[in-house]
């Protein structure tokens, strides 16, 4: 592996998990697509778990106080019936083919962010309880794939939890423990690799800066400027994974 690409990714993880650090989520599904790129999707996912969940480590930290145990249970709950199905699509789907599944996904929460944070639309009632569930399920069924259910995940967060603080912390809570189940999984199939693992080591100071970097944003910069920038990258990256 050239040094080029330990730069690349490294800078990824640096400037993805900045954004995670303001607002509780992004990290894993924006890095995905370009770390794919780098490395491929056998390598990147473990290691983006790994990232993730030692950021969420460090916001949970900071801001333990502030975690909604309802919704982290209820969230925990439907998304981990949809894990094992996960699971079982990236072992039996071609690789091109979840790409453009995660594509779609990311997408579609893209543009309704986007939609949403500029005020050319807004939702007329709240979305069914039901609904939701759902569409925890399918967050469930993306993080055992990709460990990125996010984008899904925040569609239910950004109904229910209106406090940007109580937000992250609630979000972060649960990317440690899904995380935590990928993570295990990976160990338990062999994809923790000693290269895999060498590349895990050079990335950590780049995970270091966006995590300070971006905890300290949280407390200082709206997150609705933020919210936009999330959402245009994340477009972006749909883009880079679907072609």
């Amino acid at each position: 592996m050239s040094i080029i690409t330990i730069i690349l990714f490294g800078l990824t993880v640096l400037i993805t998990h900045f954004l995670e650090g303001i607002t509780g989520f992004g990290c894993t599904v924006l890095a995905m697509p370009f770390c794919i790129m780098l490395v491929g999707i056998k390598v990147s996912k473990p290691i983006l778990a790994i990232c993730s969940l030692l950021l969420s480590i460090f916001i949970i930290i900071n801001s333990y106080k502030h975690i909604l145990w309802n919704h982290y249970i209820r969230i925990l709950c439907y998304v981990s019936l949809g894990l094992p199905l996960g699971f079982w699509a990236f072992d039996k789907l071609p690789e091109s083919t979840l790409k453009r599944i995660l594509a779609l996904f990311m997408i579609a929460v893209a543009i309704r962010g986007l939609l949403l944070s500029y005020g050319k639309y807004k939702a007329t009632k709240p979305i069914n309880n039901h609904v939701l569930s759902f569409i925890l399920f399918l967050g469930g069924c993306i993080h055992g794939a990709f460990a990125s259910g996010g984008p899904l995940v925040i569609l239910y967060a950004s109904e229910k939890i209106k406090n940007k603080t109580n937000f992250r912390a609630t979000l972060c809570l649960l990317w440690i423990t899904l995380n935590t189940i990928v993570i295990l999984q990976s160990f338990i199939k062999g994809s923790l690799t000693s290269d895999t693992l060498r590349l895990l080591l050079f990335t950590l100071p780049f995970l270091f800066i966006g995590a300070v970097l971006g905890n300290w944003a949280h407390y200082r910069i709206k997150d609705s400027i933020f919210s936009k920038m999330v959402y245009i990258v994340l477009f972006i990256s749909a883009i880079f994974t679907f072609f």
